[in-house]
């Protein structure tokens, strides 16, 4: 179900990643015996374990990569997909919210780097479409570009989404040690509050600052925003 973007803080609702897609962003960084994997992409937390034991032996099998890896594989993700599961149920408060999204990493040839807005109540933007977008404007053909941004993305609203839950948890405990506390809107841009509706309209989701000329340095393209 769909939160609307008027949500407010004092209405709590349960945890999931802020975008149309409930996805894990999932980051594989395995070495053994002096040979290195490293991958990054998202997972459905709906789709079944054992799923998650094919893909670690299909990627084994692609890569040609030594056997003890599928093991590791299995094991960190199945290890991240815990870890994201346990907040599922549990309240979480966002309040009328943007936050900035910074971009900065190296994929292959190329770099990029970007600031922008989020609205963390918008449960219908879409980071694989933002990524697609991105791309489209730079002129970049590289197709792990676009999966690698979308995966920055997700991680720093992961990071949101686990704050809001520790903030719902404590304001619950504030509430049983006094009452009549009222918990504090949490969406202030250089501190003042900001109306998202007004700013942004009721389905926008991301503000792009203003463009800047793209650069080109060394190997790879430079974004520089903001």
């Amino acid at each position: 179900m769909k939160a609307s973007a008027s949500a407010h803080s004092k209405t709590p609702f349960k945890f999931r990643i802020p975008t149309a897609e409930n996805l894990v962003p999932i980051r594989l960084d395995i070495e053994i015996d002096g040979q290195r994997f490293k991958d990054a992409f998202t997972w459905n937390p709906s789709d079944p374990d054992s799923e998650v034991v094919v893909f670690a032996k299909r990627t084994v099998k692609d890569l040609k990569l030594p056997p003890a890896f599928m093991t590791q594989i299995a094991q960190s993700i199945q290890s991240q997909l815990t870890e994201f599961r346990s907040f599922e149920g549990q309240d979480m408060y966002t309040g009328e919210k943007i936050i900035p999204i910074k971009l900065d990493l190296r994929v292959n040839n190329t770099l990029i780097k970007d600031q922008f807005l989020w609205d963390l109540n918008n449960y219908e933007s879409d980071p694989e479409e933002f990524s697609r977008t991105l791309c489209k404007d730079l002129g970049i053909e590289d197709p792990e570009v676009g999966p690698a941004v979308a995966v920055a993305i997700r991680e720093q609203l992961y990071e949101i989404a686990m704050q809001n839950v520790a903030s719902a948890r404590e304001s619950r405990m504030s509430k049983k040690g006094r009452r009549g506390f009222e918990h504090v809107p949490a969406s202030k841009v250089g501190g003042a509050s900001v109306d998202l509706v007004k700013l942004f309209g009721q389905r926008s989701s991301v503000v792009r600052c203003t463009k800047m000329p793209q650069e080109k340095k060394g190997l790879g393209h430079v974004r520089t925003n903001c």
